[in-house]
C-alpha cells in the first residue's frame, strides 16, 4: 500500500477480507506511524517555543544589557521605589551647585557713568551714593608655562674640584610635559573614554599643542606604574570586607573576547582583567578564595564553588527579569506572587530602617519565609520533573522549574538582605562599576593588547575610588605622575 496517500474504501475492504492478522498488523502500523508524528511535532514545537522565547528576550525580562535591544524599545519594566511624595527637583537643604561670590576678586573693573544723563554735567568729581556689584566666573588663558631648570657647575676655590648641580625627578629630559599636563591627557582618555586621535585634538584646541598619541600611550603606562601599590591596598581592603559586589563583563582584547571582573564596595572599586571568566580567573584574581564576608553576585556558577568560605546574596533584580521573562513565555501566575513578595519584602526592609531598627520582626519575617515556600511549592506543581526516559540523556526541566528549584535551594542566598540589613538588595553597585567599561568599549573600540586593558583596570579603578569618596582626581593623577598618588581611605566596611 502506498503510504503517500491514504487507501480507498475497496482497498480497506480488501485488506479486511484477508483476515484479522493482516487488519491488525495495519492498524499496529497506523498507530507506530501517529506516534512517531506525535513525538516530532512535540520536539519541533518545543523548538519553536525556545526559539521564541530567545527572540523575545531583551533586557527587561532578561539579563541581557540595554545596548543588545538595538532599535526595539522593550516594555518598562516595573519600578521597585517606592514613591516618596515629594516634588520633583532640589529638596530643602541639598547641597546646591550655584556659584556664590568671592569676598577678593582677582579683577576689579569699575563702570561709573561720565556725564549727567539729566543735563550733560560731569560726573568727575560726583559723590558716588551706590555700588553694585556683579561677579564672572571664567578660566584664565590655557597656555603652557614653560619652566627651565638650569644646572650650574662650579669649581672649588679651595681645591679646584669640579662640582655639578641635579636636575630633579621631574626634569630629567632636555624636554618633556610636567605631570599637570600629562594628568590631564591620562584623564580625557581613561576617565572621559576619549579615543586617542580625539584626545590630540582636545589637547590641540585647549592648549594650542597637539601631543603625539606615543606621549599618551607612555603617560598612560606611567600613571598605571605609580598606581600599582595604591591597586594592591584596595584589593586587599576589598578582600577584609563585610559585603562585596562581585560582576564581570566581557571586553575585546586583541580581536579576541576577553573578561573585565570588578570587586566593588560603596568606597571601593577594582578591575582586574582576564582571558577567562569562569574559576580560572577568581583563582588569578585571588579576592574571593580569602573572602569571608558576604559576595553579591548573579549566581555564576564561578561565585557559588563549594569551596569558597564566604556567604551569599543574589542579585534579586536578576530574578526579578527571569520572573518577568517566564511570565511572557508561560502566564504562569507564580511569577508575579513571587515578585510581588520579594518587593514587599524590601519595603519592609526599607521601612524598619528608616524607624531606626537593624533587623526585621522576627514574626514578621517568618510569615514571608512561609509565603515564600508556599509560593515555591505552587509554583513546582505547574512544572513537574520532566519523565525519565530509556535515553541516557535528560530531559531539560525548562527555564521555570530550574529558576523555582535556584529559589528554593537557595532561598538563603535570596533572602539574606532581609535578614543581615547591611546587604543589598541587588548588584546593581557592581553592574554601575562596569558600565563605564562597555562604554569604553563603544566609544574607542577594543584594545590593541593586554598591557593597555591592564592599565586602563588600574587607572579607572582608582578613579572610580577616588569619586566615590568625593577626591580630587585632576590633583590626584598630578601627584602621581609627580610620584606621590593620593591614597584613598582604606577602611573595611
Amino acid at each position: 500500500m502506498n503510504r503517500s496517500t491514504p487507501p480507498s474504501l475497496d482497498a480497506l475492504l480488501a485488506l479486511y477480507a484477508e483476515g484479522p492478522d493482516v487488519t491488525c498488523a495495519l492498524f499496529q502500523d497506523l498507530f507506530a506511524r501517529l506516534s512517531a508524528v506525535e513525538e516530532l511535532n512535540a520536539a519541533l514545537q518545543s523548538k519553536v517555543n525556545e526559539l521564541t522565547a530567545r527572540l523575545n528576550k531583551d533586557s527587561h525580562n532578561s539579563s541581557k544589557p540595554p545596548s543588545s535591544d538595538v532599535f526595539r524599545k522593550p516594555p518598562k519594566p516595573p519600578n521597585l521605589r517606592v514613591k516618596s511624595g515629594k516634588r520633583s527637583g532640589g529638596q530643602q537643604g541639598h547641597a546646591g551647585c550655584t556659584l556664590e561670590p568671592v569676598s577678593k576678586p582677582d579683577h576689579h573693573v569699575p563702570h561709573a557713568p561720565s556725564v549727567c544723563g539729566s543735563c550733560g554735567h560731569s560726573l568727575d568729581k560726583a559723590q558716588i551714593v551706590g555700588r553694585e556689584r556683579h561677579q564672572v566666573f571664567d578660566l584664565p588663558k590655557l597656555v603652557f608655562e614653560v619652566t627651565e631648570h638650569e644646572v650650574v657647575s662650579c669649581a672649588c676655590p679651595h681645591c679646584q674640584a669640579l662640582n655639578r648641580g641635579e636636575f630633579p625627578d621631574g626634569a630629567m629630559q632636555p624636554l618633556q610635559y610636567g605631570p599637570r599636563f600629562l594628568g590631564v591627557l591620562t584623564y580625557l582618555n581613561q576617565y572621559q573614554l576619549i579615543p586617542l586621535a580625539r584626545t590630540q585634538q582636545c589637547a590641540a584646541d585647549l592648549f594650542g599643542h597637539e601631543p603625539s598619541q606615543a606621549t599618551i600611550v607612555s603617560a598612560i603606562e606611567k600613571c598605571a606604574q605609580q598606581l600599582a601599590p595604591v591597586e594592591r591596598a584596595i584589593k586587599t581592603t576589598i578582600s577584609k570586607s563585610e559585603v562585596v559586589h562581585f560582576d564581570e563583563t566581557g571586553m575585546r582584547v586583541s580581536k579576541q573576547l576577553h573578561w573585565v571582573h570588578t570587586a566593588s564596595t560603596p568606597a571601593l572599586t577594582f578591575y582586574c582583567h582576564h582571558d577567562k571568566r569562569g574559576k580560572e580567573a577568581a583563582a588569578y584574581i585571588g579576592i574571593l578564595k580569602k573572602f569571608r564576608g558576604t559576595a553579591v553576585h548573579d549566581c555564576l556558577p564561578m561565585y557559588m564553588s563549594w569551596d569558597l568560605k564566604c556567604r551569599h546574596q543574589l542579585c534579586n533584580v536578576h530574578l526579578l527579569r527571569e520572573m518577568i521573562g517566564i511570565w511572557e513565555d508561560t502566564k504562569q501566575t507564580w511569577t508575579h506572587r513571587m515578585s510581588a513578595l520579594l518587593r514587599s519584602l524590601l519595603r519592609a526592609k526599607k521601612s524598619a530602617q528608616s524607624a531606626g531598627h537593624n533587623k526585621l520582626d522576627a514574626k514578621l519575617l517568618e510569615r514571608y519565609m512561609k509565603a515564600y515556600e508556599r509560593v515555591i511549592a505552587k509554583g513546582l506543581l505547574k512544572n513537574p520533573a520532566p519523565e525519565r526516559t530509556g535515553n541516557w540523556r535528560r530531559r531539560a526541566s525548562g527555564k521555570a522549574r530550574n529558576l523555582l528549584l535556584r529559589l528554593w535551594q537557595r532561598r538563603a542566598s535570596v533572602l539574606r538582605f532581609a535578614i543581615d540589613f547591611k546587604v543589598p538588595f541587588d548588584n546593581n553597585l557592581a553592574e554601575r562599576d562596569l558600565r563605564m567599561v562597555k562604554l569604553r568599549q563603544k566609544i574607542s573600540g577594543c584594545f590593541r593588547s593586554a598591557e593597555g586593558a591592564d592599565n586602563f583596570c588600574t587607572i579607572r579603578g582608582y578613579i572610580s575610588t577616588l569619586r566615590k569618596q568625593g577626591i580630587g582626581v585632576m590633583t590626584s593623577l598630578e601627584y602621581a605622575f609627580a610620584g606621590n598618588p593620593n591614597w584613598p581611605s582604606l577602611e573595611t566596611r
